[in-house]
């Protein structure tokens, strides 16, 4: 059978499960017309995820929430189908500066007055929980009218705030709705890393699979046979590896991984390289195809997705299309005047306040920021340790040696050119409701701090850390630490050897050669969502003291008091100034045998698969096999590994025979 592979693996995957692929787009084919024959109910499904708060207009990239909700209400105008719902996969809401606008005004949040009438159902995301749960429930108890909200595989019941939502049924694992005269069942689920990267505090995340399979079971004893999956799981790969262990779901929207799906003619990001067609079919554990779709975030696309189901509710066609919400839609009347105008002129008014300028551009793109030091991540960390150094004799607390920013606080995502810094740009950067705390930190345990920091390089991870007041030095071809990875945090095979040399500013060495130097705690600087625990740092044992500052405030004054308004270039010069300092991986000698493993492994890259890698580092195809055996089951820096020849991530190291 030939192989048949997407045109560009999705961002996180180099192939993506294609025989089931293949099988799946040759059903919808070959069942279409069938299915027009012999008639059936067709449900238009309008979808999208990640709106992340992106309700202004930014020309050239994001076309704002009124046009995106002008553009969803004609779609379902317009729908051919039996009946369409609509629903969206989470992260609705996101920390910045409109966010922030919206949190300082009395009432329901702008984002909840844009997004009400236009959904069924949404699920809830991480970033949903960024800011507590009492936040949570003022976004859900904003929208007018009220509708449900998912998550299957949460327990409430520690937080009364969204307990009770629970208890009103605003908040449940699954809902039925109905369209066209058919119940249509409804199931969220969120990652159970949400912990980690989130602050639900006392909500309890459980299995997603156990989770979804129960709520599915319990559909179905309703009688209710068709059945949709809106997922949060951060990663369009673990909704694909779900589904192969679920049945009886039909259909899934994923979240979270923000890729672009699109067929010939589609109009969602048309100069960009799809990652698959729309829909992505996957089988299930019963060998039944299942449709999986998702859209890029930022109220950029929607999806519209036709699917017919006999009377059995059994999926018979699906198809659809990726449609781009463009500048020429007609913003909605009344989001405009509702959200975009008084949400606008908020913002000008904070983007005209200049507090400083810069000498040199400060790199924040999520690809550098979680993966090497950079000029921007040095300024963050930077202003976490002055805030501690200044706000020490006020709380009591000893001046910091050190401090540490993950990346995933810092959220600009783009290089700031030179020039004026506005404290609209700090909110840029630090949107977060991210306290300033410091605290005293054993050596072991900032050693293990900073081997989590650096666990999942070469892959892009939020906990790689930007670093102040020391230099770290560590080798990525090392054996990375190996945690569990489903909120637990606990320690599950090797605690890291990646981790080679720690100094701080004065000269005193913390790591030598990978072992700790006995000697006096360090004296850290952070953000509260760390000391928490978050990102799985092992900090939640340590008596942190909370500086009464925000992470975004202490940026700012940074900037405006510290640095005297200026940021230059000798100060942060680009690429990072040698804070953080990757060991090259070893060379192969003269006789051409290896000094070091890294020498035969091989980076897995966009569009690799087994084969071809066989081909080019083998010189023989076939060969792929042995490759497959030799790798099989080894974890990963993301704490994965392969268990399946057709499914291989990017930036995963494979051993060579």
């Amino acid at each position: 059978m030939t192989d048949i592979r997407p045109r560009r693996p999705f961002a996180v995957l180099a192939v993506l499960a294609l025989t089931a692929g293949m099988l799946g787009a040759a059903a919808s084919a070959g069942n279409a017309q069938d299915a027009e024959e012999a008639g059936g109910f067709t449900l238009t499904i309008l979808h999208n995820n990640d709106g992340e708060s992106k309700l202004l207009p930014e020309e050239g990239s994001d076309p704002g929430v009124a046009r995106f909700v002008a553009l969803i209400k004609q779609l379902q105008a317009e729908a051919s189908g039996d009946g369409v719902i609509t629903l969206t996969s989470g992260d609705n809401f996101l920390a910045s500066q409109e966010l922030g606008v919206s949190m300082s005004r009395e009432g329901p949040l702008y984002d909840s007055i844009a997004l009400s009438g236009v959904y069924d159902a949404m699920a809830l995301g991480n970033h949903d929980f960024d800011l507590g749960p009492e936040f949570t429930a003022r976004f859900i108890t904003g929208f007018s009218p009220a509708i449900p909200f998912l998550s299957a595989n949460m327990d409430f019941s520690g937080e009364p705030s969204l307990q009770a939502l629970v208890d009103s049924g605003l908040i449940s694992g699954s809902a039925v709705i109905e369209k066209g005269g058919e119940r249509i069942g409804v199931i969220g689920a969120v990652t159970p890393m949400l912990p980690n990267i989130s602050s639900p505090r006392n909500a309890v995340v459980s299995d997603v699979l156990t989770a979804v399979s129960g709520e599915a079971e319990s559909l179905g004893a309703q009688g209710v046979n068709k059945i949709i999956l809106v997922s949060h799981l951060q990663d369009v790969a673990e909704e694909i590896e779900l589904v192969a262990m679920l049945s009886d779901v039909d259909v899934v929207i994923a979240g979270g991984g923000d890729d672009l799906l699109r067929n010939e003619g589609d109009t969602c990001m048309p100069d960009e390289e799809p990652a698959s067609p729309y829909p992505n079919w996957v089988a299930d554990s019963d060998g039944t195809m299942v449709p999986v779709v998702t859209a890029p975030g930022g109220y950029r696309c929607i999806g519209e997705l036709n699917v017919t189901f006999d009377d059995a509710g059994k999926v018979t066609a699906a198809q659809g299309r990726s449609i781009g919400v463009g500048f020429d839609v007609a913003p909605d009347p009344v989001v405009q005047a509702e959200v975009i105008e008084p949400l606008a002129a908020a913002v000008a008014g904070i983007d005209a306040q200049v507090i400083g300028t810069s000498e040199v551009e400060l790199d924040g793109r999520r690809s550098m920021i979680r993966t090497a030091a950079t000029n921007e991540g040095n300024l963050m960390a930077d202003a976490l340790r002055a805030a501690a150094a200044g706000l020490a004799d006020d709380f009591g607390s000893p001046a910091p040696d050190a401090a540490v920013q993950n990346g995933g606080g810092i959220r600009n995502d783009s290089v700031i050119p030179a020039g004026d810094i506005t404290l609209g740009t700090t909110w840029d950067i630090a949107p977060f409701r991210n306290f300033a705390v410091v605290g005293e930190v054993s050596r072991e345990t900032f050693h293990i701090l900073l081997e989590q920091a650096v666990d999942r390089i070469p892959g892009a991870a939020g906990q790689f850390a930007q670093v102040s007041g020391f230099t770290l030095t560590y080798d990525p071809s090392a054996p990375a630490r190996e945690i569990a990875r489903d909120g637990d945090c606990s320690l599950v095979g090797n605690p890291g050897e990646r981790v080679r040399e720690v100094v701080l500013s004065d000269g005193t060495v913390i790591v030598r050669d990978g072992a700790v130097v006995p000697g006096d705690p360090v004296v850290l600087a952070t953000i509260d969502f760390l000391a928490g625990g978050g990102d799985c740092y092992p900090l939640t044992d340590v008596a942190f003291t909370k500086l009464g500052v925000t992470y975004q405030q202490a940026l700012a004054d940074y900037i405006s008091t510290n640095l005297g308004g200026t940021i230059t270039a000798a100060d942060y010069p680009s690429g990072g100034g040698g804070r953080i300092v990757a060991l090259e991986p070893a060379e192969e000698d003269d006789d051409g045998d290896d000094e070091g493993s890294a020498a035969r492994q091989v980076r897995v890259e966009a569009g690799d698969y087994l084969r071809t890698i066989a081909m080019t580092h083998l010189g023989d195809e076939n060969r792929w096999p042995e490759i497959y055996d030799l790798n099989k089951g080894v974890m990963q820096a993301d704490g994965r590994s392969l268990t399946n020849p057709d499914l291989i991530h990017i930036g995963w190291l494979l051993q060579l025979p």
